[in-house]
């Protein structure tokens, strides 16, 4: 059993920066994948990045491509989300999921935080 626990989430203009934050307990935590997802309102869930247990292999979608870093901090249990040039249509929850493989499908996560709010105003 993993629980994962999101925070750093807030209101920014567009062009700042964010850093999310997701502590999860267990002494297993390195052996999972863990992902960041978002969800607009109005919208369904959508994969953000990922990254392998080892913290060698990181995957991004393509609209944060180059913006986002996703890291993992194996001493502290946390895997972080590094926003930067946030968009206005950032803006969403987000949240952080662990599971056995870096992947962009939600269903490959087991284990979902209660998610953290993002608004990026123009």
């Amino acid at each position: 059993q993993v629980q994962l626990v999101e925070s750093g989430g807030g209101l920014m203009q567009a062009g700042g920066s964010l850093r999310l934050s997701c502590a999860a307990s267990g002494r297993t935590f390195s052996r999972y994948a863990m992902g960041w997802f978002r969800q607009a309102p109005g919208k369904e869930r959508e994969f953000v990045a990922s990254i392998s247990g080892s913290g060698i292999s990181t995957y991004y979608s393509d609209s944060v491509k180059g913006r986002f870093t996703i890291s993992r901090d194996k001493a502290k249990n946390t895997v972080y989300l590094h926003m930067n040039s946030l968009k206005p249509e950032d803006t969403a929850v987000y949240y952080c999921a662990a599971g056995n493989g870096a992947t962009r499908y939600r269903t490959e996560y087991a284990y979902w935080g209660q998610g953290t709010p993002v608004t990026v105003s123009s």
